[in-house]
């Protein structure tokens, strides 16, 4: 039987899986559908330190092999996640969860990782500097080394968990993103978020989202992910988490053989809800197909030309 385990930052995870925030809520509506604890982990929905109602509607449209959301990080806020959210976790996941955390200010970043760090449950804080659907945050930390340096610090200077930097595609250089991350002292990168995107309904002669532009996710953005996990695996020399349009098994493989430790699966849970159990399933017999006894030998894939 192929050896389907991995060590993120010191903890082991029977399978690479790990359903991706934002797509997955607090994991109570999937266990109704199956055993989620045959997941690696998963990282929950994103949390900000006060309440979030997201942006207007309609804020989710479908495109080609894909989708756009403009969902606004809409959440309860960091004190209600730690009250009520994450005993509701403790029921129905045994193994420990990523806390994904977004801000406004490098203080608020801090403030919440800080509160989150305490958590039992929480394995990892994953900070997303890479949302493109809100105004003065999210995104605007993750397009500048210098400003994404300076909440890599802040966080880790009032935290003991690995700190796991989310990094944007929407730059021109995300090698640089990640170097800063990492000189900054970050433990780990996943990468990458939506990519930003639009569409106009020529019915009506206004965009199909609310909010004009919205975070492109799905299939058709899985080549730029790779791409980019690629490079960033070759230029840190810290643990990355692939994702961006993962959909089966086979692109998990492909993800690690580009430098991924794990992968996260987002827009797929929207699309089929039993996504994530399918492709945890179905990875046994893909490593049978391609030869490949254990994923820890895929790290060390040569992919040169």
């Amino acid at each position: 039987m192929p050896d389907t385990r991995v060590s993120l930052l010191g903890i082991e995870l029977p399978n690479p899986v790990i359903p991706a925030s934002g797509t997955f809520g607090y994991g109570r509506e999937f266990a109704e559908l199956y055993d989620i604890n045959i997941l690696g982990s998963f990282s929950f929905k994103g949390t900000t330190r006060h309440p979030r109602l997201g942006n207007p509607l309609p804020r989710i449209a479908e495109t080609p092999a894909g989708m756009l959301n403009a969902v606004g990080l809409q959440n309860p806020g960091v004190e209600k996640v730690i009250a009520e959210e994450l005993p509701n976790i403790k029921k129905i996941f045994q193994r420990p969860v990523m806390a994904n955390v977004s801000g406004f200010s490098v203080g608020e970043y801090a403030e919440t990782c800080a509160l989150l760090d305490a958590c039992e449950q929480v394995g990892w804080l994953e900070v997303n500097i890479s949302c493109p659907n809100v105004h003065h945050g999210g995104m605007s930390f993750g397009t500048d080394p210098a400003c994404a340096a300076e909440v890599t610090r802040a966080v880790k200077a009032v935290t003991t968990k690995p700190v796991i930097m989310k990094l944007s595609p929407n730059v021109t250089d995300i090698v640089s993103i990640a170097r800063a991350c990492a000189d900054a002292g970050a433990d780990g990168l996943s990468l990458i978020n939506t990519l930003l995107g639009m569409r106009i309904d020529l019915r009506t002669r206004r965009p199909v989202i609310a909010n004009t532009t919205g975070g492109l996710s799905g299939p058709a953005v899985f080549p730029v992910a790779l791409r980019m996990v690629y490079q960033v695996a070759r230029a840190v020399d810290i643990p990355v988490i692939g994702m961006g349009g993962i959909s089966s098994a086979a692109d998990v493989l492909e993800m690690l053989m580009a430098g991924a430790t794990a992968v996260e699966v987002g827009a797929a849970n929207l699309v089929d809800p039993y996504a994530c159990k399918r492709i945890v399933e179905a990875l046994p017999g893909e490593m049978e197909r391609y030869g490949i006894d254990s994923l820890s030998e895929l790290g060390n894939t040569d992919l040169s030309s």
